[in-house]
């Protein structure tokens, strides 16, 4: 039973025109900016905000399809696990998860022997009389995710799930929850803006900008091949446009780069920041050279990422020694190279 959105929302300016289907047991991750219609999406499949157009449906049950037809969230076959997790504050660990199948009808017994499952399957058997503020960030995730759960929901929705944790919690977190998404027969969407817990936990990607829907597939496939600057910002990659004659492409924005993988017509070249390297002169090795001005330096994980102003303009990762060395600092200028053979091109 694969679920079918077809998500047509307009509200004041913006228009939400989001094709979605997920397939039993998959993971699909919601990425995009501030403002592109993530939140917009994830109400109307909670039933929080009704469709202007299109449809919503799960093999014959339709939840969604205007004028006529709208069920509002409690009536549909879903779970949520909020960003905040949202948890009652005056209720245990087990009366919490409980609550939702209380909410349906369950008897109070069956339903708290139900929960006292879910909180065994989530690792919480021993905090079932924990109060929320006396949780820590991951166990009230798995709490709250084990809410969510327990209806046996068609759909399950992660707002956000881990952006509450801590760094430190995030990793082991993150792994938990994959192995739970695993084992979950339904439906799954997740909005994040975190690329790493999209690429580690989701099956495919859909990338929403401006309310319309710019690039999907799966993790390795939109990393590999990003279509937008904010995709290849996302997963951390130079992303250029231009003409390819032979090896070498005419830049849309300036300039020109030489590739190792001779094509004709429209392309877009990427290439990792680590791929770039720094001089203070011009170098006599790789074929591509050009100068820079350092416009901003700032930590990146483990590495230091310095962006440059040039034709075209880069990013490079490079150790704390080299900027050392070379002084790397706002308005000075650089020699960036990238060697013909990093460079990924593909049809534009």
């Amino acid at each position: 039973m694969t679920l079918e959105a077809r998500l047509r929302v307009t509200r004041g300016q913006f228009s939400l025109n989001l094709d979605l289907d997920i397939a039993p047991g998959e993971v699909v991750a919601l990425l995009g900016p501030n403002g592109a219609g993530k939140s917009t999406a994830l109400r109307t499949l909670a039933g929080l905000l009704p469709l202007t157009d299109g449809h919503l449906r799960l093999s014959d049950d339709t939840w969604d399809a205007p004028p006529g037809v709208f069920r509002p969230a409690e009536t549909r076959p879903i779970g949520v696990v909020f960003q905040d997790y949202l948890l009652f504050a005056h209720l245990t660990a087990l009366e919490n998860v409980a609550f939702g199948l209380r909410a349906r009808g369950v008897p109070r017994h069956t339903a708290r022997a139900q929960a006292h499952d879910w909180l065994a399957r989530v690792g919480l058997a021993e905090h079932a009389r924990t109060k929320p503020r006396a949780l820590s960030g991951g166990q009230a995730q798995r709490v709250a995710l084990a809410r969510a759960l327990a209806t046996g929901p068609d759909l399950l929705l992660l707002d956000e799930p881990l952006a509450a944790l801590d760094a430190s919690t995030r990793l082991h977190v993150r792994s938990e929850l994959g192995h739970h998404l695993r084992d979950y027969p339904g439906h799954t969407l997740m909005v994040t803006h975190d690329p790493l817990d999209a690429m580690v936990l989701a099956d495919r990607l859909v990338i929403l900008e401006d309310g319309a829907v710019v690039q999907q597939g799966a993790p390795a496939e939109v990393a590999r091949q990003p279509r937008t600057d904010y995709v290849a910002s996302l997963v951390g990659l130079n992303l250029y446009r231009g003409t390819a004659r032979d090896t070498t492409v005419d830049l849309t924005d300036g300039g020109a780069l030489t590739v190792a993988t001779p094509a004709t017509g429209p392309v877009h070249l990427a290439f990792p920041p680590s791929a770039v390297s720094l001089h203070p002169s011009a170098p006599s090795g790789p074929r591509n050279t050009w100068p820079v001005t350092v416009a901003g330096v700032e930590q990146h994980a483990n590495t230091i990422r310095v962006r440059l102003d040039g034709t075209p303009a880069v990013l490079a990762d490079v150790t704390a020694a080299t900027v050392a060395e070379l002084r790397i600092q706002p308005g000075n200028p650089l020699w960036a190279a990238v060697k013909a053979t990093e460079i990924h091109t593909y049809p534009a």
